[in-house]
């Protein structure tokens, strides 16, 4: 019923040279929501977007989500449509923004021990090795790895930068360990074994989740979680901050800021000044 506005979604994205993963969430954001309000395009208002996004936060979502909803139902109704969007009545929603979960060195350790499949170790590894994010470490080649320099080149990465990170020498072992055990593979680095693709992200939650409930870990880590223990002990190491955006990707420094907060501030040479010393006196 609604082919043909998709259609015409998936060029505006193209011509704009959005990423395809980009463009088929949105196709799949603006199909879901056009197929619950069911009308015809043509006749819908931004008051349709309001009674949506509502009626979806009242069923639980969160303000990601639905922020995700409304980038993806403003391109649609901007570029697909022409109607005029009204950021006041469809405002987007503050999100909460909650300390990311970091293990400790021992619990990477007991979370690695936990994986019995050398490939899906491998992928962890590199991720708190190196501050892979979960999708840079599924799309990684063979030639993305270079034993010679100890760096990893990611490749059009989730901002379109290009950069090149750390490769730890334990991380090497365990990869090349990984390398020969699975075939040698010369293209995509870490295969699905049965179709020769990329895995998916679901695939290395999944096995993540059952990685932490084996190593009997406190936390509810995710893939995730380990690109920002990569970041928290690098500063807790005394890495500037500049190195570490660098390393990670970020293009704004404010998002490396958030490991400043999880950070071990003892480690780090910090004190209270509640602590001072003894016979000080008292203003």
């Amino acid at each position: 019923m609604y082919e043909k506005y998709l259609e015409k979604l998936e060029e505006a994205g193209k011509i704009r040279n959005l990423k395809e993963r980009s463009i088929n969430c949105y196709k799949n954001y603006v199909s879901y929501f056009l197929n619950y309000v069911d009308k015809a395009p043509e006749k819908l208002t931004c008051q349709d977007v309001r009674d949506f996004l509502l009626a979806k936060k009242d069923g639980g979502l969160k303000a990601t989500t639905l922020n995700l909803y409304n980038s993806a139902i403003r391109f649609f109704y901007r570029n697909v449509l022409n109607i005029l969007w009204d950021d006041i009545m469809v405002p987007r929603m503050i999100q909460e923004h909650k300390l990311p979960i970091v293990l400790t060195a021992d619990e990477i350790d007991y979370l690695l021990d936990a994986v019995n499949d050398i490939k899906y170790k491998a992928m962890f590894a590199i991720m708190y090795s190196s501050g892979l994010r979960v999708s840079e470490v599924i799309h990684l080649h063979y030639d993305d790895i270079s034993r010679t320099n100890m760096q990893i080149h990611v490749r059009d990465a989730k901002n379109r930068m290009d950069r090149y990170t750390i490769l730890s020498k334990r991380c090497l072992d365990i990869l090349t360990q990984y390398w020969f055990a699975k075939g040698r593979p010369r293209g995509i680095l870490f295969p699905n074994k049965f179709t020769g693709n990329y895995l998916t992200v679901s695939t290395l939650e999944q096995v993540m989740r059952r990685a932490v409930s084996d190593a009997e870990l406190s936390v509810k880590a995710t893939p995730h979680s380990l690109r920002h223990s990569f970041a928290t002990h690098l500063m807790e190491q005394g890495v500037g901050r500049q190195h570490i955006q660098a390393l990670l990707g970020h293009r704004d420094p404010k998002s490396t800021e958030i490991y400043l907060h999880v950070s071990n501030k003892s480690l780090m040479g910090i004190r209270s000044p509640f602590d001072r010393k003894e016979g000080a006196g008292h203003e």
